[in-house]
């Protein structure tokens, strides 16, 4: 049998941790080449001295472009990620010390992951109230995929 991601032989959804706090990371790294491009003309670029300083920079303006709103948008994405990365560690954790197939492990996290991406295109290119329900659709459907891992390992060890 190949050896596939999915692969009911192999297990890899550990690495699906490291995986994921890339992947809440990333948006970031685009913020900040996004932010930069953005103030080419004189402007306040990155200081990696006050990391957090240039969203402060775009909070003195009254009212900003769609480019500088995708930047903010990229952050909070940054900072979603991280917030959910401790519940999907856990959720795999546990799915792991219950001895879970596999190839379910291996199915939620993928799922997951492909969720967060999802989350994060849509979290930063989505303005309108109306849309940002896709990206909503997109962040329940990875904690779906964590509640599922961490029933599935209580119905197993208890």
């Amino acid at each position: 049998m190949s050896s596939s991601f999915l692969s009911s032989t192999h297990n890899y959804s550990l690495y699906a941790i490291p995986v994921a706090w890339v992947a809440s990371l990333a948006p970031h790294f685009w913020a900040i080449s996004k932010f930069d491009s953005i103030q080419k003309k004189g402007g306040k670029k990155w200081d990696n001295a006050n990391p957090r300083g240039f969203l402060s920079a775009l909070g003195k303006k009254d009212i900003l472009s769609p480019d500088e709103q995708s930047v903010v948008r990229a952050e909070a994405a940054q900072q979603n990620g991280f917030e959910n990365l401790g519940f999907f560690a856990v959720s795999v954790l546990a799915g792991n010390y219950a001895k879970i197939p596999a190839y379910t492990l291996n199915s939620l996290a993928a799922g997951y992951l492909a969720s967060r991406v999802l989350y994060t295109l849509l979290y930063i290119n989505i303005s309108g109230n109306k849309a940002s329900n896709l990206r909503t659709g997109a962040f329940l459907a990875g904690i779906g995929m964590c509640f599922t891992l961490l029933i599935k390992a209580g119905n197993i060890l208890y």
